[in-house]
């Protein structure tokens, strides 16, 4: 049964995900270049480190037992969720958020793909916070509910950019801002529902549970790789990209240390 510190740990990113989208009522109607590439480079690092301190190190302590072989598991969840994520990104029609369709007869086309790209990438961030609270719910040693509120803490951090980057765009297309928001909103929904469907199947298949750990790194390192580190890297503004990367990658280090 999921208990109500696990339905609260699963909503936290979605509650980023909101907030950022809810600037549509604060900012004007653009994202400048610079800051889009900051906040870009921010949720690459949170992604980053959270695949790694909160995801692979504990597939890999979890299969201790396995002796020289203990890397099998997180390797092979690992490339399952790589691939995973790569069927997703062929299958679902959607655009980079960097790509921009011209002509006005194309917005429709383009505010469909932009959503659906922020909701894809939305997947692999619930999964990641769903395995981990199946880890804690199943009485993982490797994994406690501090370490598992560090993880939504900080996905929940890089959603907020998140949310401003899916709903500023259609803003800036002319579309009124209740709607921006609701659409910016929407895209953070699949997040809660991929996070129940981990911990079900999780909690169901405890035995490897370094696998879905390391599954859910290969889907969040898929979409650093293929979408969050071109945009933050293209044209100018690299260097300020690159520092807030850091900074992401700092800040859930941290959380992850100081609460896991």
């Amino acid at each position: 049964m999921i208990s109500t510190e696990v339905v609260l740990g699963i909503l936290i990113p979605f509650l980023g995900t909101t907030l950022g989208a809810a600037m549509v009522f604060f900012l004007k109607k653009e994202i400048s270049s610079t800051l889009h590439k900051i906040l870009t480079g921010f949720a690459a690092g949170v992604m980053t480190a959270a695949s790694f301190w909160s995801l692979l190190l504990p597939a890999i302590e979890n299969s201790k037992d396995m002796g020289s072989l203990a890397f099998v598991p997180a390797a092979v969840g690992f490339m399952a969720g790589i691939l995973f994520l790569l069927l997703l990104d062929v299958v679902i029609p959607h655009m980079h958020l960097d790509n921009q369709d011209e002509g006005p007869q194309n917005q429709l086309r383009r505010t469909t793909k932009l959503i659906l790209a922020v909701t894809l990438h939305n997947i692999p961030e619930g999964l990641a916070v769903g395995v981990v609270y199946a880890g804690w719910l199943t009485g993982n040693s490797g994994i406690t509910q501090a370490g598992a509120l560090a993880l939504a803490l900080g996905i929940a951090i890089q959603n907020f950019p998140e949310g401003a980057i899916v709903s500023m765009p259609l803003r800036a297309e002319g579309m009124p801002k209740a709607k921006t928001f609701l659409y910016g909103t929407l895209s953070g929904i699949v997040e809660p529902i991929a996070a129940v469907i981990a911990i079900l199947a999780a909690a169901a298949v405890t035995a490897i549970l370094p696998c879905f750990l390391a599954f859910a790194a290969g889907a969040m390192i898929y979409v650093v790789i293929e979408e969050l580190v071109p945009e933050m890297a293209a044209g100018k503004h690299s260097n300020a990209s690159t520092i807030s990367f850091a900074l992401g990658f700092t800040l859930m280090m941290i959380l992850d240390s100081a609460l896991g």
